[in-house]
């Protein structure tokens, strides 16, 4: 198989299944609809008696479940099923992603593997790939129980590229679709768009690849030498469980072996952080149980700026949301004795607002006597302002996420705080289609 060792790329032999259609065999990623068994009853009930990725991974709605080890044993099992079966065709390529959402936006993405040396998820680190929010070691540990020992990886993390010239994905997909081959194309499971993929495997496009990886390297590579070559937008968790079940199973190999382990790599879809089609959400925060006043003025006092206040909360919302703003903007919704008060707080922080925000909230609520479920997790604004009016409670609305320093954020002051931003809606998340063999 190709492999670019500079970049940390390889060129896969990707498994597809043969003449069976999307919408039943692909499935959206397992860390979607958490609290939502009713989706994945419908996703089972769309897939029954037919060959589907839903049979290969774990919905993580079920891992409190006590049948987990039963639902292990399955997955596995079936993996050795359907390669013995002959369900699919293997070939040596990239695959050229189109996705068309729900929402009507189109997301190009390029499915290749990355080498698990060149990763690494924990805080400073220099690392060719790094995570961009805070992994939580405890949620490790469960998902290796998954995947060591699995014939088959599936892919649902989504690497970011700092390409504003388009170098990579898009000018390597113009070149896929010229070449004209398809890998596959059909309408996703309930409701989830639609997707086309194209065969990436012509010498000119293996060259568009490598060229585009030298240029994106030289263009993100720091003054002391440090390259920062791809952050993780999505599956941050199932991409540190692939390193750590890599890092005990290279023990047991020689030299030679690890250079050749399909173990050593995880199969990714890499999409550009400047892709018109992927948008970027910031996850807004509501603190309960705390003084409104005493949290609003710790802040202000921590992060700097002028307080302003407003008369509704849509006047709120359109200063927070305004793009063009110089300085970072944070929104205040409270309600004290049925009257609701809406005020913000502007800042000069150029960094993405969460970093500057979320640390002063932790030592707020710990030196309050507070407790780490008093802050709650929220997308959408409107569903943030309708928390912010009920008492003992403050909502806080966050800024757009600039993607223009979205990267040189993580490299100044490393991972994010977990939960920082969200890459669209839930249905929005990577399906599985591809397969790569593992163990």
């Amino acid at each position: 198989m190709k492999t670019f060792s500079r970049f940390g790329v390889q060129i896969p032999e990707i498994l597809l299944p043969k003449g069976i259609s999307l919408g039943t065999w692909s499935v959206i990623a397992c860390d979607q609809y958490t609290q939502d068994r009713e989706y994945w009853k419908k996703a089972a009930a769309a897939a029954e008696g037919k060959p589907s990725t839903l049979n290969l991974i774990y919905p993580e709605v079920y891992l409190n479940e006590a049948d987990k080890e039963k639902r292990i044993e399955s997955i596995q099992r079936t993996m050795g099923e359907y390669l013995k079966s002959g369900l699919f065709s293997a070939e040596e390529m990239a695959v050229y992603v189109e996705r068309t959402t729900e929402y009507g936006r189109m997301r190009k993405g390029l499915v290749v593997a990355i080498d698990l040396d060149k990763y690494e998820w924990k805080p400073g680190s220099k690392a060719f790939i790094r995570a961009t929010e805070a992994t939580v070691p405890e949620r490790i540990p469960p998902r290796m129980r998954i995947r060591n020992g699995a014939q088959l990886e599936l892919p649902h993390i989504m690497l970011l590229a700092n390409d504003k010239e388009r170098a990579l994905v898009e000018e390597t997909g113009k070149i896929a679709k010229l070449d004209g081959e398809k890998a596959y194309d059909g309408e996703l499971m309930l409701g989830g768009g639609k997707i086309t993929g194209w065969k990436v495997k012509s010498d000119r496009a293996i060259k568009r690849i490598s060229d585009a990886l030298e240029k994106i390297k030289d263009e993100n590579t720091d003054s002391d030498g440090n390259t920062f070559l791809f952050a993780v937008g999505d599956g941050n968790h199932s991409l540190a469980t692939a390193k750590a079940v890599w890092d005990e199973h290279k023990k047991t190999l020689s030299d030679s072996e690890r250079e050749a382990s399909p173990v050593r790599f995880a199969l990714v879809e890499i999409v550009n952080i400047y892709d018109e089609g992927l948008t970027f959400e910031p996850i807004h925060r509501v603190v309960f149980n705390h003084n409104p006043e005493k949290l609003i003025s710790f802040t202000a006092e921590k992060l700097g700026g002028k307080m302003l206040g407003f008369d509704s909360a849509e006047k709120l919302a359109g200063f927070i949301g305004d793009k063009t703003a110089a300085g970072a903007r944070f929104g205040f919704i409270r309600t004290e004795g049925g009257k609701t008060s809406f005020t913000a707080l502007e800042t000069e922080i150029t960094d993405l607002a969460i970093a500057a925000l979320q640390p002063a909230l932790d030592e707020f609520i710990a030196g309050d006597s507070g407790k780490k479920e008093d802050i709650d997790y929220i997308h959408g604004t409107e569903d943030t302002v309708l928390l912010g009016k009920k008492e003992n409670a403050t909502a806080i609305l966050l800024p757009p996420i600039a993607k223009d320093s979205f990267f040189q954020t993580i490299a100044n002051r490393g991972v994010l705080p977990r939960k920082s931003f969200s890459m669209g809606e839930a249905s929005e998340k990577r399906f599985y289609v591809e397969a790569r063999r593992l163990f």
